[in-house]
């Protein structure tokens, strides 16, 4: 490209270059801050996806890697495959969507580490600080990439959710990555040594597999966070080995992102990273016995008709959705019921958990593809002091992030983890195909609550013949 380029022109390209690359990160990083809002996120995602055409097309007119042909061949066929998943991928997909981009990130850093070894005519030309973030960029994108597809495999459900492990598993995990490292120092001592390369490969990629599987599907939102941040620090060890300052930056901000996110998420379990990374905890909420009306558990069920009845004449209704809601794909029908409610002067609040779903944020954007207002959106903590004033808590699919054991039971394994304050609330209805477990594989003792009542069934049938029998009230 410089060839065709003014003298004048050139003196100054290297500064203009550097120049579009700070607006691009002004662009990522207001985006970023409109994510933290339902309201503002698509502009912020809008901002973020211009910030990122500017340093792309600035790259593609700075540096010569390939053809403008195949340039336009890749953006074309990443276009129309990217079209067609926006257009398709419904919203209860949408976890096992984020799972495969995060594996595809790290990939393609991966890629971009071994792309930049063969473009060398000797590899002995890459000094050893280089040699060390080629290794590093192979190590963190190779188990991204393998570990993403793990988490894809237990959200999609040909992998187990429940924790696949065997002793000495996390020693093992430890000590590969240990031999890792050392192995990538060795490298960059003796570049000319390709079976070592090879070796890193190979064993990241073993180590992205070994440290997903004996991760149960209770902390998926919690691997995803984490395997997102992973995939941004991966770019940006990508962007130390091409030289290239926007994707240093760009992927300093996923990855510092994805650990804020990360730890948030383990906040709102009250457990540690530590834990959820080697505690093998939860399942995936199918096996298991998970109670049932024996012994002094008395289940007391309801009907679409007295339902009805209860949240029409109630003067607040909490609706708190869970992954049942999103496996159903109910958000639309109880968009539907919520309107009914409101139309007849009842006041309707919904109530999510951070945890709710299997990503974060999954359950507040499966509601805003059901349009339902941004102010109705309350969390945990705004939300729980007023379950005591709210007659009717509708709880759909939900099942761990609303069970007392976490506050009563110092034994379970969820003790501790901020739960909704559902039990507050003058009734509650339960929404639950069965009185099978959750994630955490323990059964709920709000089930048998006497002011408790189970609707069993489909949340989508359940809702459509609340709203029916709403219409004839």
């Amino acid at each position: 490209m410089s060839q065709f380029l003014p003298e004048s022109i050139l003196t100054w390209l290297p500064d203009a270059i550097q120049l579009l690359y700070l607006v691009a990160t002004a662009f990522f990083i207001r985006g970023l801050k409109l994510l933290n809002s339902p309201q503002t996120a698509r502009r912020g995602n809008m901002l973020a996806s211009v910030g990122m055409l500017i340093g792309i097309v600035v790259t593609l007119f700075d540096k010569q890697i390939v053809s403008f042909e195949l340039i336009i061949i890749g953006v074309l066929i990443g276009g129309l495959i990217g079209v067609v998943l926006a257009k398709k991928v419904a919203m209860t997909a949408m976890p096992e969507l984020v799972a495969v981009f995060n594996g595809f990130g790290g990939g393609a850093s991966a890629l971009v580490a071994w792309g930049e070894l063969a473009r060398y005519e000797s590899i002995t030309a890459i000094d050893s600080t280089g040699m060390v973030t080629i290794g590093l960029s192979v190590f963190i994108g190779s188990l991204t990439f393998t570990g993403s597809f793990i988490a894809f495999g237990k959200l999609k459900g040909f992998i187990s959710g429940n924790a696949i492990t065997f002793p000495g598993l996390n020693v093992i995990n430890i000590g590969s990555m240990i031999a890792v490292l050392v192995l990538i120092v060795l490298y960059a001592m003796d570049p000319g040594n390709t079976n070592l390369f090879w070796v890193i490969l190979g064993v990241s990629l073993l180590i992205g597999v070994t440290s997903v599987i004996p991760i149960g599907g209770a902390d998926m939102p919690v691997v995803i966070s984490l395997l997102n941040s992973y995939s941004g620090i991966a770019a940006s060890m990508a962007g130390f080995v091409l030289g290239n300052n926007l994707l240093i930056v760009s992927g300093a901000l996923v990855g510092a992102a994805g650990l804020i996110l990360t730890n948030i998420m383990c906040k709102a379990m009250n457990r540690s990273l530590a834990n959820v990374i080697f505690g093998s905890f939860g399942g995936d909420g199918a096996s298991g016995g998970g109670g049932g009306a024996d012994g002094d558990k008395t289940v007391r069920e309801t009907s679409a008709e007295d339902l009805a009845i209860q949240v029409a004449y109630a003067s607040k209704v909490v609706i708190v959705p869970g992954y049942g809601l999103a496996v159903a794909q109910a958000q639309h029908i109880v968009k539907e019921v919520a309107s009914n409610l409101e139309e007849r002067g009842v006041q309707v609040k919904y109530g999510v958990h951070p945890v709710a779903g299997r990503m974060p944020g999954h359950m507040n954007v499966l509601l805003a593809e059901a349009d339902v207002p941004y102010d109705l959106l309350y969390d945990m903590d705004q939300i729980n002091p007023e379950f005591a004033s709210t007659d009717v808590v509708l709880i759909i699919g939900a099942n761990d992030v609303v069970n007392p054991m976490a506050k009563t039971s110092p034994g379970s394994p969820i003790y501790g983890m901020p739960i909704l304050d559902v039990e507050d609330a003058k009734r509650t209805i339960v929404f639950k195909r069965s009185l099978s477990v959750g994630y955490a594989g323990i059964d709920n003792p709000l089930f048998y609550a006497e002011k408790n009542q189970m609707f069993f069934g489909d949340a989508k049938k359940s809702l459509q013949a609340l709203n029916e029998a709403l219409k004839d009230i």
